[in-house]
């Protein structure tokens, strides 16, 4: 039963997990966002309570 030859099985594992370790996690660091969020201004905005009547 020649699925049981560790040989070429054992290199197919370290090489999937030699490519899951470290060159994925290097593109996906150097992913880079279109669009950069813009700091928020720190004033809050003037919220007013609701004159609804309820009936």
């Amino acid at each position: 039963m020649p699925q049981l030859n560790p040989a070429p099985w054992f290199a197919i594992l370290m090489f999937t997990w030699v490519v899951f370790l470290a060159v994925i996690p290097a593109k996906v660091m150097a992913h880079t966002f279109n669009n950069e969020p813009n700091p928020q201004t720190t004033m809050k905005p003037k919220t007013d309570p609701w004159n609804w009547p309820w009936h």
